[in-house]
């Protein structure tokens, strides 16, 4: 398997004479866009007359936190601690004094690692007064890194019950409601943990809409949905709950903090990176390697596979019939697309792979080998679902080279299997943890 390194050098390559590296300059330009030290001290205030206490969790948290210890005045009381993927802390820069405790957990599946950290967390920032501050860093991910489930609760019932979120195709905003309703900490409760002390909330997001009660399931701010909304969810996808835990949702007990609650009244929340600017980040890089570039939308969600088939349609539009786009040019998109698990035949092999993957595989099904379009499909953390690989990559011979080693895309399709379709291919994008989250990105490169 061929590593692709994360180049984050600025000037792009030849996209004709050399497509692969042309896209993948376009990821690294989405990427850089979304680090924490290039985002995050426009958004830092003076220090308060008090403490200032960090907490947070997220894949990009250990890197946020670095950001912080980096740009907080060295003289300024700083303490706190924050949890992020396993595998997902970045070196330390040298020279930088450790202030905050990076601890890690697992994900997209909990463990008892995260429960521990989340009762750290929790406890961490109690008895401040109003003369202090504490800085709360969420990014993706924290939904999992985050975990204290709820009274009646076991961690073995939580695992199953994400793990049965994960396979069902929900969206992440259906998935949120439910782990929201279901947790001790998310849906605004830890920043009644921080009273009475001031609560900044600094995000970088990886959901459809940059909704602030969404990106991991907002431990420190209001939220809206509600107990019933997490039964109709649990029941559309017919997802069992203890009895226990089922009887408090009915009653409403497990209800979150809502809007107007006077724990929020003296809290602050802002995204200090967004899915959007990593687009038009990439999309500057394209125009500036003198190709014409066109983002579709950063919240695009649905099945992976067939939103893989209407970018597909869109890239044959452009390449066959000038329409809606005139080649040469890149199609960028973002969002968080699903996996709907297909159940396993009998004695067949348990498929590998994330969204991206399958983005991919739906994609080459539906190109059929057209000339002239190449894809890069990807996770902006580095990680595509649970394997070590960001994404995939596809070119005009993909098909071409599965006949030649006899794989068919359909059987691949049907056992969820992109990791074994594109490793087999030499086309795994390959990048290591990022430290930073915007979710997916996709460049499709007509020429």
């Amino acid at each position: 398997m061929t590593m692709h390194a994360l180049n984050t050098a600025s000037a792009a390559p030849d996209p004709v004479s050399a497509p692969l590296e042309f896209l993948q300059q376009l990821y690294a330009a989405a990427v850089r866009r979304a680090m924490p030290l290039h985002t995050l001290g426009a958004f830092l205030p003076a220090p308060p007359k008090g403490r200032t206490v960090v907490v947070g969790a997220g894949k990009a948290a250990g890197a946020m936190a670095h950001a912080v210890e980096a740009l907080w005045p060295a003289d300024a009381p700083l303490s706190g601690l924050v949890v992020t993927r396993y595998g997902h802390t970045p070196p330390r820069p040298e020279g930088l004094a450790q202030r905050i405790e990076v601890l890690e957990s697992s994900h997209p599946v909990p463990d008892a690692a995260g429960v521990a950290a989340a009762e750290r967390i929790m406890a961490f920032p109690q008895g401040l007064s109003n003369d202090d501050l504490v800085l709360c860093l969420i990014s993706g991910g924290g939904s999992s890194l985050l975990t204290l489930p709820a009274d009646g609760m076991t961690l073995a019932d939580k695992q199953r019950v994400n793990q049965d979120l994960l396979d069902s195709g929900a969206s992440i905003v259906e998935m949120n409601c439910v782990r929201k309703h279901l947790s001790r900490i998310k849906g605004g409760r830890l920043a009644a943990a921080c009273a009475p002390a001031r609560v900044l909330t600094l995000l970088i997001s990886d959901v459809p809409g940059d909704e602030a009660s969404v990106i991991a399931s907002g431990p420190t701010v209001p939220d809206s949905s509600s107990c019933a909304d997490a039964l109709a969810i649990l029941s559309r996808y017919q997802i069992e709950v203890p009895e226990v835990v089922m009887a408090q949702l009915q009653s409403g007990a497990l209800e979150s903090r809502k809007p107007g609650d006077t724990i929020f009244a003296n809290s602050e929340v802002h995204l200090i990176a967004t899915p959007q600017q990593s687009l038009d980040a990439a999309a500057e890089a394209a125009r500036v390697a003198g190709i014409a570039a066109y983002i579709l939308s950063d919240e695009m969600e649905g099945e992976s596979r067939e939103v893989g088939k209407v970018h597909a349609a869109l890239a044959r539009a452009v390449a066959l019939k000038s329409q809606p786009f005139q080649k040469p040019c890149v199609i960028l998109s973002g969002g968080e697309t699903t996996v709907t698990i297909r159940p396993r035949k009998a004695g067949a092999a348990k498929g590998r792979g994330g969204r991206a993957g399958e983005f991919c595989m739906g994609l080459a099904q539906a190109l059929q080998g057209q000339a002239g379009v190449y894809a890069l499909a990807a996770d902006t953390d580095g990680i595509d679902g649970v394997e070590d690989n960001a994404g995939a990559f596809v070119t005009p011979d993909t098909l071409a080279q599965a006949a030649e080693k006899n794989m068919k895309l359909a059987d691949y399709l049907d056992r969820n299997d992109a990791y074994g379709y594109f490793d087999a291919l030499d086309a795994l994008f390959v990048t290591g943890p990022t430290h930073t989250n915007v979710n997916d990105f996709r460049a499709l490169l007509i020429v």
